[in-house]
């Protein structure tokens, strides 16, 4: 797609079309403490089983396959996290694909480990997301590789959007999404696809409280610099690029409120996970159920809370748990 093409509810019905054959329908469970704890129905979606252990590939699979010929021969190069990298090694890996994915140093080995076992190269940078970024900038522009980002991409935000479209079919009468919110790909997309079908639902974004890029560029009223720093919630750390195209006015637009979450807010819902859902997060993938645990934000209708990924270190989840809340 153009690098500005707006972002249509038709193009994520599209994409559903395009990966239907290599996702998962994740399911919707009801969640009794949260009801129980909020006075209101909650559920949570339940896409930390997704293939890849999160959401992004959705949005890789639909980005690579909307690429020419010419390209895919090329390959493509990304800046990630962890999870975008692992999504788009999977997806390039399905397509035969060269993929060379761009880290910070400060992205956990479990997740550097899990991208080169899907057969990618991986290049780690500097301490922070923008020095990665010039790694990837300079693959693309010397080698012809296509850079997809990991959010301010149509293609990808589309993808991400398929989301939204099971969501509506498995809750119809949602009124709440409390969705995780780093660069904007994953809850600009599900907004889209879920005010399309009910333009009264409400979108919350929930961010950590330390280096929050979005949520700060938000409040500026423009894309701002913002120191990364170490989280739990490591997916969700990184800016959102002073340049954005997308997913800055997309959530300027769609999203209707930010709640923020502690590290120790975090720690709790990733141990709530656990002992009453029966579910394995990551830092990223708690900070929904974080916020209704700890009444950030009182929804007044049926809620969903998105567990968006699972892949976090063994180690550091078995210490999370052992701590008695």
């Amino acid at each position: 797609m153009a690098p500005k093409e707006k972002l249509l509810f038709e193009h994520i019905v599209k994409a559903e079309k395009i990966i239907s054959k290599h996702v998962i329908t994740t399911p919707v469970v009801y969640s009794k403490v949260l009801s129980e704890s909020i006075g209101e129905q909650v559920s949570l979606k339940l896409e930390n089983q997704q293939i890849t252990g999160s959401f992004k590939i959705r949005g890789a699979i639909n980005a690579i396959s909307n690429l020419t010929p010419a390209q895919k021969k090329a390959g493509v190069v990304a800046l990630s996290t962890g999870n975008h990298g692992r999504g788009l090694a999977y997806a390039a890996n399905l397509m035969k694909i060269r993929c060379i994915i761009c880290m910070s140093e400060l992205v956990p080995k479990n997740k550097i480990d899990g991208i080169k076992a899907l057969g990618a190269e991986v290049k780690l940078i500097g301490r922070n997301q923008d020095e990665a970024q010039v790694e990837a900038d300079r693959l693309s522009i010397q080698d012809g590789m296509t850079y997809i980002s990991p959010f301010d991409n149509v293609d990808v935000i589309a993808g991400q959007g398929t989301l939204g479209l099971e969501i509506h079919r498995q809750i119809p009468e949602l009124e709440f999404a409390f969705v995780p919110l780093s660069g904007g790909g994953l809850i600009c997309g599900i907004a889209k696809a879920l005010k399309s079908l009910n333009p009264k639902l409400k979108i919350i974004g929930v961010s950590m409280d330390r280096g929050a890029a979005m949520y700060e560029s938000q409040k500026a009223g423009k894309p701002i610099f913002v120191k990364e720093e170490e989280s739990l919630a490591d997916a969700l750390t990184g800016g959102i690029g002073l340049d954005n195209k997308h997913t800055f006015e997309l959530t300027k637009e769609l999203v209707d409120d930010f709640v923020l979450v502690s590290e120790k807010e975090i720690a709790e819902g990733i141990h709530h996970a656990y002992w009453h859902e029966s579910q394995i997060v990551e830092g990223a993938g708690a900070v929904a159920i974080a916020s209704l645990l700890n009444n950030k934000f009182s929804p007044n209708g049926p809620s969903l809370a998105l567990l968006c990924g699972r892949n976090i270190n063994i180690e550091k989840h078995f210490n999370l748990i052992s701590t008695k809340k």
